[in-house]
């Protein structure tokens, strides 16, 4: 089985394909404004992430992402686009927003927003963090049916199809959905849960050619130490980061803030120089001569 061929072109979206059947894993932080966008594509990262729990938790301080709609996330990741200069971003689809025709739209408004490729999930509602009973999902037809919706409609955008059946149904399911997923036109598979190497490899073998993608959020709690090595045997193409960027801007901030109210300075704060900051803002000139002596391989 493999997953469906598209033709080749020089957009986000091809970059992404490529990285998709490069047979090496790729790492994929999440990023959330313009200037984490800039600092991932300094520090050299060849994809990038949007949550939509980080978009939630940034405009409207809920962490929980259901409180956000894909035109919500299309509109966060048009600031993006710039900053990534060409590095393919990859987005939150949450459900998909409804049935087919709604799920087809939000693609259309992500592709228009310079997105490159969407992950959308099996679950009945928006993802629900640490709830006790697991994820409800819907049917595995009705879920394929939007993934070929995408395929057949939206040709312009990445598909990975993200399943939740391990929480409540087991390995056996997870794989179940996999496969009609990627038959339906995904083109890679994201088995939420499935963390172990010895499950990985059940899924690869399950799913020959399909590329997988795993998903190290921080709201999983800890998981596997496996190499990248070890994924790459697997199958493993993708790995999200989606939001360890924005957890340690937070613990950043925190201390810069208990700084100033205990002590009336940030000094004792390790941050980032202020020349740093402009020319990452592309502000030099404004800012002052100082910030065009920094190195363009910016080290923060």
């Amino acid at each position: 089985m493999t997953a469906t061929a598209r033709p080749a072109s020089t957009t986000p979206a091809s970059a992404l394909r490529a990285l998709l059947a490069s047979g090496r894993v790729t790492h994929a932080p999440g990023v959330y404004d313009p200037l984490t966008a800039a600092l991932a594509v300094r520090a050299g990262h060849r994809a990038a992430h949007l949550s939509g729990a980080a978009v939630s938790a940034i405009t409207l301080g809920r962490a929980e992402p259901g409180f956000v709609h894909g035109a919500q996330i299309a509109d966060r990741a048009s600031t993006l686009a710039p900053a990534l200069d060409g590095v393919p971003l990859i987005a939150d689809a949450d459900t998909g927003h409804g049935n087919p025709l709604h799920a087809v739209w939000s693609a259309m408004a992500y592709v228009r927003a310079g997105i490159a490729g969407l992950h959308l999930e099996d679950q009945a509602g928006p993802k629900r963090h640490g709830h006790l009973a697991g994820p409800e999902l819907i049917g595995a037809t009705e879920a394929a049916a939007k993934i070929t919706a995408l395929a057949d409609q939206v040709p312009e955008i990445v598909v990975i199809a993200r399943t939740d059946a391990y929480a409540v149904r087991g390995l056996d399911e997870t794989i179940v959905r996999c496969r009609a997923y990627a038959e339906a036109g995904a083109e890679a598979v994201l088995p939420a849960g499935v963390d172990t190497l010895a499950e990985l490899t059940a899924v690869h073998r399950a799913l020959p050619g399909v590329p997988l993608v795993v998903n190290r959020s921080e709201a999983g709690g800890s998981r596997p130490a496996l190499t990248d090595d070890e994924l790459s045997e697997v199958g493993v193409r993708l790995v999200l980061h989606p939001v360890a960027a924005l957890l340690a801007a937070m613990r950043a901030a925190s201390l810069a803030y208990r700084a100033i109210a205990d002590s009336g300075t940030a000094e004792p704060v390790d941050r980032m120089p202020w020349a740093a900051f402009t020319t990452l803002a592309g502000q030099e000139e404004a800012f002052g001569p100082d910030a065009r002596y920094v190195p363009g391989t910016l080290q923060t």
